[in-house]
């Protein structure tokens, strides 16, 4: 994939999973996924969401985060071109980890005892080789981490504590959204006006003329909005309202 290989890097890594504390952002989750990278000896990683409901003829892979980089720009596309639709279809019938050998490999990531827990994919129809691992939590959060790169081959050992992991970083996206969902029902039109014009950095008496409002009234729905973020003053409700998307 044009990317040095992490092999010498990763022989630090513990191989014992480890819970992270709640993130608040997905920025959060890439030093996670790029410590996973490493474990996998692999160039690249993805995270691809089901989106959609019902038969999977009606879904679609939908690319949330990844690091193939702008030299790679179409590996996106050429991964669900190839395999989404069975990715889909795989997801609904088995939690089995995927693997495929890229066109410049011999054969797909994985030692040879493993391969009875393992789906194997066609070969050779991209330029590099992978493992996806599906991750299925309900009606909401399914979907897949992908590790991607060249001459990729971790141990059966290594593949097992790949997928808890990935299990852990989907829970985690999935309990973010959630999360910010709450948000964006909990604040109010007028709280949420309020943080944006404070995050502008207009003080109270600016917001209450620019709205129309008393300063107290402003103070209220300043106080309210920084309790329902669970934030401690103004200024952390307002780096939080930004983190999660409602005010810029």
């Amino acid at each position: 994939m044009g990317h040095p290989s992490s092999r010498a890097m990763n022989g630090a890594d513990p191989l014992r999973m480890v819970r992270v504390n709640r993130i608040s952002s997905r920025s959060d989750l890439f030093p996670r996924l790029i410590a996973m990278q490493k474990l996998a000896d692999a160039q690249g990683f993805a995270i691809y969401r089901v989106s959609g409901s019902g038969m999977p003829a009606k879904q679609r892979l939908v690319c949330e985060l990844e690091n193939w980089g702008l030299s790679n720009v179409g590996f996106g596309k050429a991964f669900t071109d190839a395999y989404g639709d069975i990715l889909l279809d795989h997801i609904e019938k088995s939690l089995l980890p995927l693997s495929w050998a890229g066109a410049h490999d011999r054969a797909a990531p994985g030692p040879a005892d493993f391969s009875p827990f393992m789906t194997r994919l066609k070969d050779g129809i991209l330029p590099f080789s992978g493992l996806a691992f599906p991750v299925r939590l309900g009606a909401v959060g399914n979907g897949f981490i992908l590790f991607t790169g060249d001459d990729i081959d971790p141990s059966s050992d290594t593949i097992v504590e790949l997928h808890g992991r990935c299990c852990h970083v989907m829970m985690d996206l999935l309990s973010l959204d959630e999360r910010r969902s709450a948000a964006a029902e909990a604040l109010s039109e007028r709280e949420i006006a309020c943080l944006q014009l404070a995050g502008d950095g207009r003080i109270s008496e600016e917001i209450a003329e620019k709205l129309g409002l008393s300063v107290h009234t402003v103070n209220a729905y300043l106080g309210s909005a920084t309790i329902k973020l669970d934030s401690v003053n103004r200024i952390q409700a307002i780096a939080k309202a930004i983190r999660l998307g409602y005010i810029s």
